[in-house]
């Protein structure tokens, strides 16, 4: 098992948080690690985080968008997936390094999803360019949920 490093970083590309994730499967268009959430529980509203939850997460070389798989801790069951927009990562050989863009998608086990944080995204010193691909990575993911292609293939009517 190969251990790797992950760094979320702000927009500004400071370090915000990071953690240790190990390597499931690794190509030229991504890589993916495991990981478990090692915070404190919390409610977000949408969905509950508790500590030790399963998160498997995509981070693709050239897309402006990370995946994280979330399962629950104890039953193993999907809670959803998150997604970031970012930037395009920086992958090295143990370690991955993302740059938030603070808005994100939430999408339900059903194939509902949900926009998170927009009002901060809008308060970002983007250039337009940045501002354009963010809202295209939105774009992106919404035709991979309504596609059911990987990693929303597990996707189930209500």
């Amino acid at each position: 098992m190969t251990a790797i490093t992950v760094i979320k970083r702000d927009a500004r590309g400071e370090d915000e948080l990071s953690y240790q994730a190990v390597l499931r499967e690794q190509n030229e268009e991504y890589i993916c690690v495991d990981a478990q959430f090692a915070l404190e529980d919390r409610d977000l509203g949408y969905i509950k985080l508790h500590r030790g939850d399963r998160f498997r997460e995509w981070f693709y070389s050239d897309r402006w968008f990370n995946i994280f798989r979330v399962a629950d801790v104890e039953t193993n069951l999907l809670k959803g997936w998150y997604c970031n927009i970012t930037r395009p990562p920086s992958i090295e050989a143990h370690q991955i390094a993302a740059e938030d863009l603070c808005l994100d998608v939430f999408i339900y086990p059903d194939g509902r999803t949900l926009l998170l944080d927009e009002d901060d995204f809008k308060e970002l010193k983007l250039t337009k360019h940045e501002v354009k691909k963010a809202w295209q990575a939105v774009a992106a993911i919404r035709r991979l949920v309504e596609k059911r292609l990987p990693p929303f293939d597990e996707i189930r009517a209500k």
